[in-house]
């Protein structure tokens, strides 16, 4: 998780997902070619570590691009980088180990939920939904079971909720000075990002 998404306590996904999954790490920084941590995880032996990543070169697993028999006997170790896309970039471009990882993405089966925040582009996902997305990915391609499949979903739409309350809220200063507009109502600067598979952010 890169520093600035560690810091927003009130719509950090990452951390949400994080939480409720049991069998997950968090590690906060910009590189990790010198973080003990991800580098003993990166150098277990039991492990069969892959970057979660958007790219041409990423294997697709909405379409049977990952199988157990690639991952050797070993146990899959996804790494997730959670960031907006450009602190993404430099997070990797600053961690050599993680970019030689072999890349992994998907074909989301929905469009992003979020209502507090403007996404990107259409294909954007939160951290928490592009967690969730890779569940169901995972599980379709028999690499792991997704025992409660709507339970982050929930989680982040109740976060989102209480936002809403929150900002409609007047006599809570400080927090907003307006209330949420809908997603229909606001203006997205568009990016090229095509040949791309996945994006994902906070």
């Amino acid at each position: 998780m890169h520093p600035k998404e560690f810091k927003q306590t009130r719509a950090g996904t990452g951390r949400f997902a994080h939480i409720a999954l049991a069998d997950s790490e968090l590690h906060v920084g910009v590189e990790f070619e010198n973080f003990s941590p991800v580098q003993s995880l990166l150098h277990d032996p039991t492990y069969s570590p892959m970057l979660l990543y958007p790219g041409p070169e990423s294997r697709n697993l909405s379409q049977g691009g990952l199988t157990s028999g690639d991952l050797g006997g070993k146990r899959l170790l996804v790494f997730l980088l959670d960031a907006t896309w450009a602190c993404a970039k430099k997070m990797l471009k600053l961690s050599p180990s993680l970019q030689v990882l072999p890349r992994i993405g998907f074909i989301p089966e929905a469009k992003s939920r979020w209502i507090i925040k403007q996404q990107p582009d259409e294909m954007c996902l939160s951290t928490l939904e592009a967690t969730h997305e890779l569940l169901i990915a995972l599980e379709k391609s028999g690499l792991d079971h997704y025992e409660r499949p709507q339970q982050l979903l929930e989680v982040f739409q109740k976060m989102q909720d209480f936002q809403l309350q929150c900002a409609s809220d007047p006599a809570k200063d400080g927090y907003r000075r307006k209330p949420y507009r809908p997603p229909s109502e606001r203006v997205v600067t568009r990016q090229d990002r095509s040949g791309r598979n996945l994006f994902f952010q906070g």
